[in-house]
Formats: structure tokens, C-alpha cells, sequence
């Protein structure tokens, strides 16, 4: 309950500061629309149309009241419904997410166990030398390098684009996000791989381990056994702070591979000053990262037994 109120706190400091954020910054959203023709009389017909004209603590409890029923309004320039836009975006850019985390879980999770348990052997020092260029290197040198290796030379996978038809065309468009979706894995998962290195390390360290090791276990059986979910709470932490570093990475990885997702859908709308619909969008993705968030508190408390105790 008391995860569950801070929820609830952090979304509602977070609209505020959204809103008030995208209002400091120079523009006008009228003039933005009307263009030089707009004239005076125009101009504040469209800010009453909008409720420009209203005082900010009005302006953001219309809106705040609106999101909280799921209405982030209109888009001022084209006048489209906010969010079932970004609901359409949403179908790629979660897939995407999710593929990604996925790729990222699954490779750099027991990579990182692998080189804890041979942290002295050159193997493991290998793969932490990886780990470490792979957090060096940005993101979109990755993207054009899986581009110019499976797209251009091999001819593997697309170079960029979803297919038109969307999801009913499903192997074209898991083709079309093999190579993002890596790209993203594979930024993330270095930083995973680090973390569970470390994580295995201290787990292997432990006095319970020993004992495990003393009844005859080998290393990998007693840490499958006794330690998998101890070294799993770092892990798993990690993993949901970095919800948020995705997110910025699929702006730049959507942009590298043009694809009409979200991130690139708010670039677009930061570059026409379509402020009333980077308003929803931040606000949206924002949200989205505090109910991961609350939901990653959940899965901590499943897996470590001295959080369930505390409770």
C-alpha cells in the first residue's frame, strides 16, 4: 500500500512538472498552428478553443483530469486525438521494448553468472572486457554496424521500415525489429551482464555457499540451487531502472532504423512544436516507467525473503 500511494504521488508530481516544464519553453502554440498569416482576432480564438487563455492551475487540472480518463486531448496542429495515436505508435514501440529486454535477459543474465564463476580464468576476464565495450560504445554506432553487417552486406534482415500492413503481416514485422531490438539488447544487456557478475560474486562469497560447495556441489549446481535467486535481486533492480534508459535508446534506435513508433513519433512533434502532444506522449511514457517501476517493487519483494520478513 505504501508502494502503491507513491505510485500515486510520483504521477501526479511527474503531470505537474510535465505541464509546466513544456510551458517555459519559447513559442506559442497558436502562432505555432496559425503560422504568419494568423491574425490577432485568430490568435485568441484559437488559445480560447484550447483554453490557453485560462490561468496554468486551471489549464492543468482540465488536463489531468482528462489523462485520468484516458483523454490526453488533441493535437494542435493536425487536431488528432492524442491518444489513440499513441495507443497506434504503442504496437511497435512495446513490442520493441519487450523483444529487446527480452534479448537482453536471456544473454547477458547467464553471461554474467558464467564470468563471475570463472572471474580468475581468462573466459571470464573476456567477458567482462565485453561487458565494458559494450557499455562504451553508443548505441546508434551499434545500430549502423548490425546495419551494415546483416542489412547491407548479407542482406539478413531490413535495413529500416516496418511493413505497411502492421502486425498482420507478423514475420515481416518481426524481421523488421530483429535488428533494433538487438541493437537496444545489446547497450542494456552489457550493463546487465556487469551487474550480475557482481552480483554472482558476492552470492559465491557467502557462508551459505561454502557450505553448499562443502556437501560436494560444483559451483554451478550449488549457485543453481541456493544462489540463482539471491543474485537475481540486483539484477532485477537494474533491469527496471533501466525501463527508462530503453525508452530513450528506442528515440534514437527508431530514428536510426525509421520506424513509426513513439520515440519517433515525439521527435517529429518536438520539431513542429506540437507542445500539447509531447505533453501527452512524456506524460504517458513517464507513467509507464512508475508502473514498471511499482511492479519490479513487487517482484523484489517475491524474491528476497528478508523484504517479505520486513513486511
Amino acid at each position: 500500500m505504501r508502494r502503491l500511494a507513491l505510485l500515486v504521488m510520483s504521477l501526479v508530481v511527474s503531470s505537474a512538472l510535465v505541464f509546466l516544464l513544456l510551458r517555459l519553453l519559447p513559442g506559442d502554440i497558436a502562432q505555432a498552428k496559425l503560422g504568419i498569416y494568423g491574425t490577432p482576432e485568430a490568435l485568441e480564438q484559437l488559445r480560447a478553443e484550447y483554453n490557453l487563455d485560462k490561468s496554468l492551475p486551471v489549464q492543468y487540472f482540465d488536463w489531468l483530469s482528462g489523462a485520468i480518463r484516458g483523454d490526453l486531448g488533441l493535437s494542435v496542429l493536425t487536431g488528432a486525438d492524442i491518444t489513440q495515436e499513441l495507443i497506434a505508435k504503442s504496437t511497435l514501440t512495446l513490442p520493441l521494448l519487450g523483444l529487446a529486454s527480452f534479448f537482453a535477459v536471456v544473454i547477458a543474465v547467464p553471461l554474467g553468472m558464467l564470468a563471475a564463476l570463472r572471474f580468475r580464468k581468462w573466459d571470464g576476464v573476456a567477458t567482462s572486457v565485453v561487458s565494458q565495450l559494450g557499455i562504451a560504445v553508443p548505441t546508434f554506432w551499434i545500430g549502423v554496424i548490425l546495419i551494415t553487417i546483416f542489412a547491407v552486406r548479407n542482406q539478413v534482415f531490413p535495413s529500416g521500415g516496418f511493413p505497411y500492413e502492421g502486425w498482420a503481416n507478423f514475420p515481416g514485422a518481426i524481421s523488421s525489429l530483429i535488428l533494433p531490438a538487438s541493437t537496444l539488447a545489446l547497450a542494456q544487456g552489457a550493463v546487465l551482464m556487469r551487474f550480475a557478475r557482481s552480483a554472482t560474486i558476492d552470492v559465491i562469497q557467502q557462508d551459505y555457499f561454502r557450505t553448499a560447495r562443502a556437501t560436494g556441489l560444483s559451483r554451478l549446481h550449488a549457485l543453481r540451487i541456493h544462489g540463482i535467486r539471491n543474485a537475481m535481486v540486483p539484477v532485477v533492480s537494474v533491469l527496471g531502472m533501466q525501463i527508462s534508459t530503453l525508452i530513450v535508446g528506442a528515440i534514437i534506435v527508431e530514428s536510426v532504423f525509421a520506424l513509426p513508433g513513439v520515440g519517433q513519433m515525439l521527435l517529429q512533434d518536438v520539431n513542429v512544436r506540437d507542445y500539447t502532444k509531447v505533453q501527452g506522449t512524456v506524460a504517458a511514457t513517464t507513467a509507464f516507467v512508475f508502473v514498471i517501476s511499482f511492479v519490479i517493487d513487487l517482484v523484489l519483494g517475491i524474491l528476497n525473503p528478508r523484504t517479505r520478513q520486513r513486511a
